[in-house]
């Protein structure tokens, strides 16, 4: 099948071959290797924001079944500092975390900063186009332009600048095996000229990653090599989305060119397939495909069966931390008076270590009396559920099922939740 391969020295360090190839859809089954091993896809990828899962421990999810991390290099940048992590060996040996890392631009926390609207990606495109858009009781904290992003931290208010350099700086010094070129990440509010405005802008920021990433990849010697993915922007626009692919999709520049690609920005849920399958049919096959900010369950199969093979989302975390999660009849909140006396566990076919050592009734107890470890036991099940899911899913593509997998999850899962990102 295709295979892809970077050489770093004499060493392997990243690669990502194709195991399957449905018949019926772009779906497809793989592996991603890194220099702190593989990841086999498709694959959800729970997010460690600042190098931490909330509430978890970073063995915790090695043992509920995450083959890989995602941080965020604008977190990190301003705490603990990349100057840290990068004494420190990396963001894996940082984290204790003995598997492979991934680490998002910030490209979206100037989004999240400059308009206000924080964790929010799935939007309805039937809205008001407005390129100054904020969001109620919110001041603008970051303003884009041509260059880079000025942007005032929200932790002191000190000002800082992040440009294509300065987040390929950034990221190397977190040392990710897997890192995102800088983009500007748009809302479904922004006009069609403000959207192809950011598109020309991102195009010209992943020129100057590609340059970037090769000068510090030369100069860091010794180091394993990270992978750079290329961000595919465009909002709802079929046009746009597609010269993107094809832009990002072919670029080189000084003989560098992307490992993968993120498939980003704001997406209206109600077209999400079609706008990944026009992504994904002109990318290169050969090369990995990252669906960034999805991880609702229904979304994780339209992102799979048009051929995505990676995920992440803090949507799993989050909403365990008031007390929803996920099952095979559904999402509830476990804080709901009718699990007072429930003293089965929160899914009867979940393997995770909550559900096999509690119930019901003890989470409701946890709950109601704002103890800690409601939220630990609460994230491990729910990321446990999204883990195994997607694992689920590529058992279903490597046995010529996935169709009936897919039928029969969505007719018992009830809730349709929405996405979420750091």
């Amino acid at each position: 099948m295709n295979k892809l391969e970077f050489r770093f020295g004499s060493a392997l360090s990243f690669s990502f071959d194709i195991q399957h190839a449905d018949s019926i859809s772009l779906a497809r089954v793989g592996t991603i290797n890194t220099p702190h091993g593989p990841i086999q896809t498709p694959a959800f990828i729970p997010v460690g924001t600042k190098a931490t899962v909330k509430s978890v421990l970073p063995e915790s999810m090695k043992d509920l079944g995450a083959q890989a991390l995602l941080s965020n290099a604008y977190h990190l940048y301003l705490q603990p500092g990349p100057d840290v992590l990068d004494e420190a060996g990396g963001l894996a040996k940082f984290m204790n975390w003995p598997g492979p890392t991934f680490t998002d631009s910030g490209g979206f926390q100037v989004l999240s900063l400059g308009v206000g609207f924080k964790k929010v990606l799935a939007m309805d495109a039937q809205t008001t186009r407005h390129d100054d858009v904020i969001a109620g009781n919110k001041d603008r904290l970051a303003h884009v332009d041509d260059e880079g992003v000025t942007f005032k931290s929200h932790l002191d208010g000190s000002m800082h600048r992040f440009t294509p350099e300065v987040s390929m700086q950034v990221q190397h010094q977190i040392g990710a095996d897997i890192m995102f070129a800088f983009d500007e990440c748009t809302t479904l509010h922004n006009t069609r000229p403000y959207q192809e405005l950011a598109m020309e802008r991102t195009y010209a920021w992943a020129i100057r990653c590609l340059d970037e990433h090769k000068r510090l990849t030369q100069e860091r010697v010794g180091k394993p090599y990270q992978a750079l993915f290329g961000v595919i922007q465009g909002a709802q626009y079929e046009d746009l989305r597609k010269k993107a692919a094809t832009d990002l999709g072919s670029m080189e520049s000084n003989g560098q060119s992307f490992d993968g690609f993120g498939i980003g920005g704001a997406l209206d849920k109600g077209q999400l397939g079609t706008i990944v399958s026009w992504v994904n049919e002109i990318l290169p096959e050969n090369k990995p495909r990252h669906l960034l900010g999805i991880g609702a369950p229904e979304d994780l199969f339209v992102g799979v069966e048009n051929g995505c093979d990676t995920f992440d989302c803090v949507l799993a975390s989050r909403i365990a931390r008031t007390s929803a999660v996920y099952t095979m009849e559904g999402r509830f909140n476990l804080s709901n008076s009718r699990f007072k006396r429930d003293f089965t566990p929160i899914d009867s076919e979940c393997d995770c270590y909550t559900c096999t050592h509690y119930t019901r009734a003890y989470m409701h107890h946890v709950f109601r009396g704002k103890e800690i470890l409601s939220a630990t036991l609460a994230t491990i099940h729910n990321e446990r559920f999204i883990v195994r899911l997607v694992d689920q899913m590529r058992q279903a593509l490597l046995d010529g099922n996935f169709a009936d997998m897919k039928a029969d999850f969505l007719g018992r899962y009830l809730h349709r939740s929405g996405q979420a990102r750091d």
